[in-house]
Parts: C-alpha cells; structure tokens; sequence
C-alpha cells in the first residue's frame, strides 16, 4: 500500500505532496515502483496534529483519487469521516482506511454497510491531539486483541460483510515505542482474529529512535527511515501480514517478495 499524503503537516514529508498534481504524479511513481493499492488521505494522524475541517479534507483528497482512479489505480482513501469516505467511494476509491476502526463517526459504519467497500479497523483509543496519554497497558498484545475484537463485534453488528474487512494495530497510536515492538515481535498472535492484518510502520517516530545519532542522540530524520522500514515490512510478511503501508514502495515491495521467496524455501 504506497501512501499518498495531500496534507501540509504530515511526519513523513512534511507537505511535499500538498497540492493534487503533485499528489497524482506522486501516486503514478508509486504504482510504477510496485504499490498494489495507494492509500490517499487529506487529514494528518501524527501525534499532536489538529483536524482539518471537512470541507478542507475534501478539497485536499477528490482530485486525487478521480485522477488515480481514472488511471485505474485501486485506491483507498484513509479518512475518520463518513462524508469523506462517501464522497471519495463516489470518486472511485474502493477501499475505506479508517484509522479510529468506526469510532469517530457513527455514521462510518452504516455507510460501509450500505455500499459495499472494503474496509481497515485500526485499534485507535482517541485522536492524535492526545492519543499518547492513553498509551497505556498491562499486556499491549492482549489488549489490542481484545479491543480489535470487539470493533469486530459492531462491525458485524453493522451488518458489513467480515470477509472485506482487514484489521491494523495500531503502531503509533496511543502506543509507545516499546508498545509497537512488542506488536510486532508478537504479530502471529493477531491470527487469532482470522482477519487480514494491515502493517503500517513506515518511517514512524520509533524507528527514528531506534537509529538515533549516536553522538547526539537525535533521531534519524522521517526520510531516512526507509531502509529500516523496509526491513519491517520483510519481516511483517513473514509473520504473516496481509499487507504493509509504505511511503516509499520499492524497497518494502522488494523486501515483502523475499519473505514470500524465504517463506516459499
């Protein structure tokens, strides 16, 4: 899943792909370099980041995603907002990535439930203003699972097929950096929800500590990231995912083929 941010305030790129025509280019070299889908959103989920107005996120993501899809891209478009998503379905997306798994808008999951899409439950516990004080577990593993577990419930409550829905961890939200290693180390025990797991640890801020400086201690900047990503989304595969979400698709669609090659030994 190649990311394409059209926000000004994202971690990764810092606005570079803000404006629609330099989004769309942006999402044909992905899909050139090997994305199978590309994940369009208007709203920055960075820890700390203030939401955009509806009307804003709208204009940022629809010429995108009428443009990819008109080139035949499969598009995701990762929203909270069920406006949004309804819109960006009307444009040609096909799958919803909504990152609050249905919480932020009840009127998420009857939309999906009316048309039809693919959908992604992230674990989520709260907005990116303060989602970090809620980073808090006994065994961040077990919890996740259990709270996935009952998004699953509502949304098969909702009356949307289970077989269209994939499920995220979360790594970032609401979880510290020994959080998200602990998921990932631990990433087979999620089978247990016999749902498609979708990986999205791409240039985030604990990989960043992981490869500080070590004179400075400062951590290496988001862009200098992608080796490293990469390397999770071999081992991602390996251990089973569906799917890995990658600012930069070569490497991590080159590193997803020898788990599969690995795998296939």
């Amino acid at each position: 899943m190649g990311v394409v941010n059209v926000t000004p305030d994202s971690f990764s790129d810092g606005g570079e792909w803000f404006e629609p025509a330099a989004a769309i280019k942006h999402g044909r070299e992905l899909l050139a370099e090997g994305a199978d889908l590309l994940d369009v959103g208007g709203e920055s989920t960075r820890p700390g980041a203030q939401r955009p107005e509806p009307a804003e996120e709208i204009r940022r993501v629809l010429p995108v995603i009428e443009a990819l899809a008109a080139d035949g891209a499969l598009i995701s478009v990762d929203t909270m907002r069920a406006d949004v998503a309804a819109l960006a379905l009307d444009a040609g997306a096909v799958m919803i990535n909504d990152v609050s798994g249905g919480l932020a808008d009840p009127d998420m999951l009857p939309l999906v439930a009316e048309r039809g899409p693919a959908y992604v439950c992230m674990h989520w516990r709260g907005h990116s203003a303060d989602m970090q004080s809620r980073a808090r577990y006994d065994d961040v593993v077990a919890e996740v699972i259990a709270e996935l577990a009952v998004r699953l419930d509502a949304i098969a409550a909702a009356g949307i097929d289970l077989a269209k829905v994939a499920l995220d961890p979360g790594l970032g939200f609401a979880k510290n950096a020994d959080h998200n290693w602990e998921v990932l180390r631990r990433l087979r025990e999620f089978a247990v929800l016999e749902r498609p797991l979708l990986i999205g640890a791409s240039r985030k801020a604990f990989l960043g500590r992981l490869l500080a400086d070590e004179e400075t201690g400062e951590p290496r900047p988001a862009v200098r990231r992608d080796d490293a990503s990469a390397a999770v989304s071999a081992l991602a595969a390996a251990s089973g995912a569906w799917c890995v979400r990658a600012h930069a698709v070569a490497p991590s669609a080159d590193a997803v083929r020898v788990a599969s090659r690995w795998g296939a030994v």
